[in-house]
This record gives C-alpha cells, sequence and structure tokens, in this order.
C-alpha cells in the first residue's frame, strides 16, 4: 500500500491551521496574537539578532517583520536600537517579558489539549518524523 502524499500533505497542513487558530484564538484572551507572541519568542531566543534574522525565524518578509516590530514598539513590548552599520535590534521591554510568559502558559494548555488524541510514544514518532522532515529545509 502507498501512502497517498497529496492526502499526507493536506493533513499536515489541517493539523498546523488547527494549531494556529486554536492558539491565536486563546492568547487573544491574554491581548496578543500568536504572529505577536511568535515575534516576542524570537527576540528573547535571538538577542541582538537583525530584523531581517528575526524575520526569518517567524516566517515573515522582512517589511512584515518591520511592520509587526512597529506595532510591538508602539505597545510598549519592545525596544528597537541601532545595530552596526544600518542593522536595528531589538529586545523585550519587561512588558514584553511578561506578555511572553503568559503567553507560554497560554500556550501550555492549548498544545496539551491539541495533543491529547495522541499518546506519548505517538507525539515522540510525530516529532521524530518531522524532524527528519524538516531537518535540511532551507530556511524561508
Amino acid at each position: 500500500m502507498t501512502t497517498n502524499l497529496e492526502v499526507l500533505g493536506q493533513a499536515i497542513k489541517r493539523a498546523q491551521y488547527r494549531n494556529h487558530r486554536t492558539m491565536d484564538a486563546a492568547l487573544r484572551h491574554i491581548g496578543i496574537s500568536l504572529v505577536q507572541w511568535d515575534a516576542l519568542r524570537a527576540i528573547e531566543r535571538m538577542p541582538h539578532a537583525s530584523g531581517h534574522d528575526l524575520a526569518i525565524a517567524t516566517f515573515q518578509s522582512d517589511q512584515s517583520f518591520g511592520t509587526l516590530a512597529s506595532r510591538l514598539v508602539t505597545r510598549g513590548l519592545i525596544v528597537r536600537s541601532a545595530g552596526r552599520g544600518r542593522r536595528l535590534e531589538y529586545a523585550l521591554t519587561e512588558s514584553g517579558r511578561a506578555a511572553l510568559g503568559e503567553g507560554h502558559q497560554v500556550a501550555l494548555g492549548v498544545l496539551d489539549e491539541l495533543f491529547t488524541p495522541l499518546d506519548e510514544d505517538q507525539r515522540a514518532a510525530l516529532l521524530d518524523a518531522l524532524q527528519v522532515l524538516t531537518a535540511d529545509a532551507p530556511p524561508s
């Protein structure tokens, strides 16, 4: 029996869509979107990263990330400062750290619920398979 790869691809996309939709709705209860929370996570993970590097890490264009960063600066969640040359660097404010922490708590609950149908062995197998698929994937 051969797996229908088109159906497999669609199943992955549906799972991703469900994860994003559910996570975004839950995060909105604390006043941030999934895209904003993802940016806060990237900024925390990558101190002194350029806007370009952060755009890649968050699957956005440079222009989209710049617009998002401006909104986060306006909300007081991040600060932007001059780096080397024309490069801009980003850092979390205390409010940004608080939003990031609240987001982690929300995410734990959402992800636990989303992955409830899978036992621990199935979760581990899924993670292994996805890591194999994305190991050599070029950045977006």
